[in-house]
């Protein structure tokens, strides 16, 4: 029994050594998404060839193309996509895949009305040839009464 709860402590002890995420690899890597982040505008193609995105709905689309059939049949325009500062988590893979986590800003009109909300994007993104590209993505909004976001 005593050395069961030994083991147990250094477990627990030890938890937090290997839970530790790394975020210094790859640093020429993590610039690259953070440039594609930080320059990511309505319009601006980002999508691999087969880009898969599940909407605020539920929705899936199995293409880009498809991705902006759904916007247009729910009348939606984006106006403005900006990452807040501080709210970006990016683990790199290998050298060739990333996973997002990050904070959008977001404006948009939704059938002729402005919106004006926060997204929490999770992307994936997939080193090609030519460089950097999505491959996944889905965005919840924040429920800012439940979650207040400190910098807007």
């Amino acid at each position: 029994m005593k050395t069961l709860i030994t083991f147990l402590l250094v477990s627990l002890a030890l938890t937090p050594v290997f839970a530790q995420l790394d975020t210094t690899s790859y640093p020429k890597e993590r610039q690259a998404i953070r440039e594609l982040l930080r320059h990511q505008q309505p319009g601006t193609r980002i999508d691999c060839p087969d880009f898969i995105a599940v909407g605020p709905k539920g929705d899936i689309s199995f293409s880009h193309q498809q991705w902006v059939e759904v916007q247009k049949k729910e009348k939606l325009v984006f106006k403005s996509v900006q990452p807040v500062a501080g709210h970006q988590f990016i683990r790199i893979y290998e050298g060739t895949m990333a996973v997002v986590n990050a904070l959008i800003d977001v404006k948009l009109v939704v059938d002729g009305q402005d919106v004006h909300l926060n997204v929490r994007r999770l992307e994936v993104y997939h080193k090609a040839a030519s460089g950097w590209c999505r491959v996944a993505g889905q965005g919840t909004q924040v429920d800012e009464k439940l979650f207040p976001v400190a910098a807007k």
